[in-house]
């Protein structure tokens, strides 16, 4: 079977994102992603359900490098862009309801994304192909996933989104 036939035509809509928010909620990580593309595809596509409690650590993509570009579908989120030492450079709220519906970043900047809306639901799209061993460089300066370190720096990142004026 050819790709062409492998693949079908998705259709993004309420069902599927309260779809792939439920596992998000129902997940250790508190995130959930429903991929559209196939790991060696030139492109990844995908959509990225993420709840209030969930911590990505900061990243950038270097090897090689890829722009990034997020567009929130459903609910509330904000990027934050670091310097290379760990400094907060820039907060970017995302919310459908003041039309702020997304953002693109260059590759190689330090960011994370972070939920304030439970049931939020970002569309993602990076170039491929997905390799896991070099997608994301992650920040010496951040504090590992599932770790008590990670719980308090999410506060703390909730805490600077908040005194931007953006409230949870």
């Amino acid at each position: 079977m050819d790709r062409k036939t492998a693949m079908k035509t998705r259709i993004i809509d309420n069902q599927l994102l309260d779809s792939v928010g439920r596992k998000a909620s129902a997940s250790d990580r508190k995130r959930a992603n429903l991929n559209f593309h196939q790991l060696p595809d030139p492109a990844q596509r995908f959509l990225n359900a993420i709840e209030p409690d969930s911590y990505i650590r900061p990243h950038r993509h270097i090897d090689p490098l890829k722009d990034e570009a997020f567009l929130v579908l459903k609910g509330r989120g904000a990027v934050i862009i670091f310097s290379d030492r760990g400094e907060i450079e820039e907060i970017i709220e995302l919310d459908i309801s003041k039309g702020r519906w997304g953002v693109d970043i260059p590759g190689g900047i330090y960011h994370t994304i972070v939920s304030l809306a439970s049931g939020t639901v970002f569309y993602e799209v990076k170039p491929g192909p997905y390799d896991p061993t070099s997608d994301k460089g992650f920040a010496v300066w951040a504090p590992h996933e599932q770790t008590e370190d990670a719980v308090l720096y999410l506060q703390w990142l909730i805490e600077q989104i908040g005194q931007t004026g953006i409230s949870s």
